[in-house]
């Protein structure tokens, strides 16, 4: 295994990155699409239904990655505050269905969403006396009403809720496929589905189709750019143009490397913390 650095459970699981998690007092449980993982105070992941997973993403070389995006004393802070801190391999259709979710919100009102999505239209597992509701598939939510995902609290992204499951079930969009494409060609197929923007889109690339070169630009990372570098990338607007957004990237790529993604989920943890956001 390349990974020498052990994973930090409580880190990585409260930087944004997943929402449909809970902790008992010694465990976590979460659902990642059809299947309820569950990890021990060790580190150990367990997938319930006994499924191979490979949701710690084991064969990324952090020790590499690590090394590849310390540039300078920022990140250098960040990674040794928050060491352990691990991007996941997730299920792509809930992390599509999370981040188109996520637009204009917070991580409770996310979370909250996602869990009347999973009552309303998931299977319901009971597990060691817990109940738990899987993420429901892309032909249940593509077959709903806009008002029944609607009364799941989502607002206004109900229809794209809907237009991107329709999109999934009828295989418009190939998972398998992207993971295989490079990050241009995988964003010009994703940014297709109604709903995904630049950001949103580098969530899903980032944390469920294996481009760790994505760097998603929200109005948190944009001002964590303007803080400590503006030097490095010359952010003048406080709105990102298509443009703008793609020639950042571009620059953020050249500065941190081809893991920029892993600088990206440092330096957001950081400075969510140092104002003392709330998480799961």
């Amino acid at each position: 295994m390349k990974n020498k650095f052990s994973i930090n459970v409580n880190n990585s699981i409260n930087s944004g990155q997943v929402f449909l998690w809970k902790k008992d007092r010694v465990n976590w449980y979460g659902i990642n699409g059809q299947d309820v993982l569950k990890i021990n105070k060790n580190g150990a992941i367990k997938s319930i239904k006994n499924s191979k997973t490979n949701f710690f993403r084991k064969n990324d070389d952090m020790k590499l990655i690590i090394s590849s995006i310390s540039k300078d004393k920022t990140v250098k802070k960040a990674v040794k505050k928050y060491e352990g801190l691990q991007i996941f391999n997730q299920d792509p259709f809930q992390c599509m269905i999370s981040f188109i979710i996520s637009s204009n919100s917070n991580i409770q009102k996310i979370k909250n969403s996602l869990e009347k999505i999973t009552e309303k239209f998931g299977t319901k597992l009971k597990i060691e006396n817990k109940d738990f509701f899987l993420f429901p598939e892309p032909e249940k939510l593509a077959n709903a009403s806009i008002n029944e995902i609607k009364k799941c609290g989502v607002g206004y992204r109900a229809p794209f809720i809907k237009k991107a499951s329709e999109m999934i079930f009828l295989k418009k969009i190939d998972f398998e496929y992207l993971k295989k494409c490079d990050y241009n060609d995988a964003k010009k197929n994703i940014c297709l589905i109604p709903g995904v923007g630049n950001k949103v889109a580098d969530c899903i690339m980032l944390f469920s189709l294996n481009k760790l070169d994505a760097f998603p630009l929200d109005t948190w990372m944009i001002k964590i750019l303007e803080k400590y570098y503006s030097k490095q990338f010359k952010i003048e607007t406080k709105t990102i143009t298509e443009k703008q957004y793609q020639l950042l990237h571009e620059k953020i790529v050249n500065y941190f490397g081809p893991y920029c993604g892993y600088a990206q989920q440092f330096l957001f943890k950081m400075e969510r913390e140092n104002y003392d956001k709330k998480w799961l």
